[in-house]
């Protein structure tokens, strides 16, 4: 049995109810949290820009999975999976309730059971294939994972059996595609991408219950090795099929920004809760993983929100001046001028050592701030939101609000809220969430 079969027999054939408590409990957290990233989203500029494309398309079931997907992801506060370097709630949630409202039969144990089945195939892939070595060659594991995370939904929602299941991963895995270069302004197309990719997922689980099959040895065979040049590395998409753990280690991002600037925000927001004012800082040294360098020591530039967004010194200075900056998923609030002075403070290097701190599981940083009074230093592993720091209910929701509600008002967002939080119990507000959602 080549690899794509036993994953398309996990997911045509697994029950989320057989979760432990704990682990539904997060996953129903995690489906909240996507949710209240998908409504935020709808008020950026590239958001409107996407809905406003959405009115023009045709329309049907595909467009709104594009659309859905698109700006769940754009928000940057959706979940992340560090040792897999993939972002799948964005994909997986949207593409599960979109596809469900079309199908008035579906059980809530069914949803969930295709929600976990594409968490697993998405985060899965992304160990096997490396993700976070693979990025920094241009290869997002993201795209590459989400018509194979999409395929999984769909095929265990439309009720394919495991070999038709099969099928529609290995169909996935033909439309994957590495990237989108870099292109960062309001009107940049890697939301097209990303949404497209995610449309790969659900047109392969509709060819495979039309009859068409696909290469079931893609995974076994050279297809990667040819094509990206990556090796799959096998037992990290199969091991524990029979007890999927992966959203154990998914982590919630507590702000707005790239994953990778994070630790050391987080590190200099602790050396100053102690007592170090932003007057009294003369000097930040921070040191990153060496992955990391490049994509986040870098200035911003005006009209690029990817750069305020991915911008280590900016995050750093936003978090110390104006921390309000740090919610805001247009990046617009800060304003740059005043907070040149205190960029201009920070030092970035690399670090070897903390490859040591438990790489890709956990991303590490070191800060250590200098003032008139002396050194202070402190290394982050965890942010809040990692395993090791969990978020629970009331920060969740305390977090949906806070993005939410600038959208839909709070007594709408807390409704919203209550919907999400019920879906693994209730499939039917699937519908009423996405119905919401395209009001909003």
């Amino acid at each position: 049995m080549t690899s794509l079969e036993q994953l398309g027999r996990f997911v045509a054939r697994h029950e989320a109810r057989a979760l432990p408590d704990t682990l539904r409990q997060k996953l129903r957290l995690h489906i909240a949290d996507v949710v209240g990233a998908w409504v935020a989203a709808t008020a950026t500029t590239e958001g409107k820009a996407l809905i406003a494309h959405r009115a023009r398309t045709s329309g049907g079931l595909a467009d709104d999975v594009v659309a859905n997907c698109a700006l769940a992801r754009l928000s940057e506060i959706d979940d992340i999976h560090l040792a897999s370097m993939t972002t799948p709630g964005a994909i997986v949630v949207p593409a599960a309730l979109t596809i469900a409202a079309s199908l008035p039969a579906t059980t809530a144990a069914d949803l969930e059971a295709a929600i976990v089945g594409g968490y697993e195939a998405m985060i899965r892939l992304g160990l096997a294939i490396d993700g976070p070595s693979v990025l920094y060659r241009g290869i997002w594991p993201t795209y590459v994972g989400a018509p194979l995370g999409v395929a999984a939904v769909a095929a265990r929602l439309f009720k394919l059996d495991e070999t038709q299941t099969g099928h529609a991963l290995a169909s996935a895995l033909t439309l994957a595609a590495p990237g989108v270069g870099h292109h960062n302004a309001p009107t940049t197309s890697r939301w097209f991408a990303i949404g497209n990719a995610a449309r790969g997922g659900l047109t392969a689980a509709l060819g495979a219950q039309s009859g068409f099959t696909s290469d079931l040895n893609l995974l076994d065979g050279p297809f990667l090795q040819s094509v990206f040049n990556i090796t799959p590395k096998l037992p990290a998409l199969l091991d524990g099929l029979d007890q999927p753990v992966s959203i154990a280690r998914l982590s919630f991002k507590p702000w707005c920004a790239a994953r990778q600037t994070m630790a050391a925000v987080q590190a200099l927001r602790e050396i100053m809760a102690a007592g170090a004012g932003p007057g009294d800082i003369r000097e930040i040294r921070v040191a990153v993983l060496p992955p990391h360098l490049k994509m986040i020591d870098h200035g911003v530039a005006a009209g690029d929100r990817a750069s305020f967004l991915t911008s280590l010194p900016y995050q750093m200075a936003a978090a110390a001046l104006t921390p309000a900056a740090l919610d805001d998923l247009s990046q617009t609030r800060g304003n740059v001028d005043a907070l040149q002075p205190f960029m201009q403070r920070i030092n970035v290097t690399a670090s070897e050592a903390l490859l040591a701190a438990g790489y890709p599981d956990s991303w590490s940083a070191r800060v250590t701030v200098t003032t008139a009074a002396g050194e202070r230093d402190n290394i982050v592993s965890h942010v809040p939101g990692d395993p090791e720091r969990p978020f629970d209910q009331p920060t969740v929701t305390g977090k949906f609000v806070r993005f939410a509600a600038p959208v839909l008002g709070e007594t709408e967002a807390r409704a919203l809220l209550a919907k999400a939080l019920g879906v693994p119990d209730n499939a039917g507000l699937a519908a009423e969430i996405v119905q919401r959602i395209a009001r909003a």
